[in-house]
């Protein structure tokens, strides 16, 4: 295959800063002290860290024709990610935000939804989108004209294949459940985090949730749960929590997408399930430590050197 990993869906341009603890009245200006650029999005953040950790990497998404888009096909490509299938669309902005960044680490975000909701996975393109061993959809609620019946046919499509599939949705509410219900039976692994878990579910107990993903088709919900760790309920039965790393956080933003593409990593090594969800867990962690996406996180050797050295909670 041409690529470890592609990664499809929500790609945005972030402006962070840190730390804010309120907005000015008026016209007013607080002094900060750090500000920052970063490629984030659910699939656009999994992606860096992919390709950070070696992996090849192939983007799908959108972009729209203005600075913010020129910036992140750059970034991406900085990286040695391939940016053959990330689509300029016409009049729409890149999907951005801006974070403020909280002094515990939380990041608030204004955010335009731009050109995650125009683009979509021609036919044509299926071929080179699914040339991945692992095919992540990152941004499901997001991706207007992919949501729904395209992206059910093209997760379907990527099984037939004998894919590995992992899914991450976007601030999901009940209202999603339909079409990620959509997604699931052909959906090995399902990475929500637990809020969001919960709130597409209905149920509040980490093992209630499991099954119910499990009996909508599901092969493995794994959840994130912030300074809680990690939760990974498989259909064969195993089930087990990852405890999270004692660190100090500067900023949670994109921590889900580091645990994506550290379980993506795990899977392409061929690790077994403690392993993978472990080097997830590290990613996550990791991510934390620095002001937005990826910053924390320089390789797959450092983050293996982090995880053997850092103790967890």
């Amino acid at each position: 295959m041409q690529y470890d990993y592609s990664s499809i869906g929500f790609y945005t341009f972030d402006c962070l800063g840190r730390p804010v603890t309120a907005i000015p009245e008026g016209g007013g200006t607080y002094f900060i002290e750090e500000l920052a650029m970063a490629v984030s999005g659910a699939a656009g953040a999994a992606a860096v860290v992919a390709a950070k950790y070696g992996l090849s990497v192939l983007a799908v998404g959108g972009l729209g024709n203005d600075l913010m888009g020129d910036w992140v096909r750059q970034r991406l490509n900085h990286f040695g990610i391939d940016t053959s299938m990330m689509q300029l669309c016409e009049g729409v902005g890149t999907s951005s935000s801006i974070v403020t960044t909280r002094p515990d680490g939380q990041r608030p975000a204004l955010h335009m939804r731009g050109a995650t909701g125009a683009f979509e996975v021609a036919a044509s393109d299926i071929d080179q989108v699914l040339d991945a061993r692992v095919v992540h959809i990152g941004g499901t609620g997001l991706m207007d004209r992919m949501d729904g019946p395209r992206s059910f046919a093209l997760m379907a499509e990527a099984k037939r294949r004998g894919r590995t599939t992992t899914l991450d949705v976007f601030a999901a509410s009940s209202k999603d459940m339909e079409n990620v219900a959509g997604l699931l039976p052909n959906t090995d692994y399902f990475i929500p985090s637990i809020e969001e878990a919960r709130a597409l579910s209905g149920l509040k107990d980490k093992e209630e949730i499991g099954r119910f993903f499990i009996d909508l088709g599901v092969g493995c919900t794994v959840m994130t749960m912030g300074d809680e760790g990690a939760y990974y309920h498989h259909k064969n039965g195993l089930q087990f929590h990852m405890p999270a790393f004692d660190i100090d956080v500067i900023c949670t933003c994109g921590c889900g997408d580091a645990f994506n593409a550290g379980f993506a990593v795990g899977l392409v090594h061929e690790l077994d399930p403690e392993q993978t969800m472990r080097l997830a867990q590290a990613s996550s962690a990791l991510n934390a430590t620095g002001l937005g996406s990826q910053a924390g996180i320089e390789s797959l050797e450092s983050t293996r050197f982090f995880l053997e050295r850092t103790k967890t909670k």
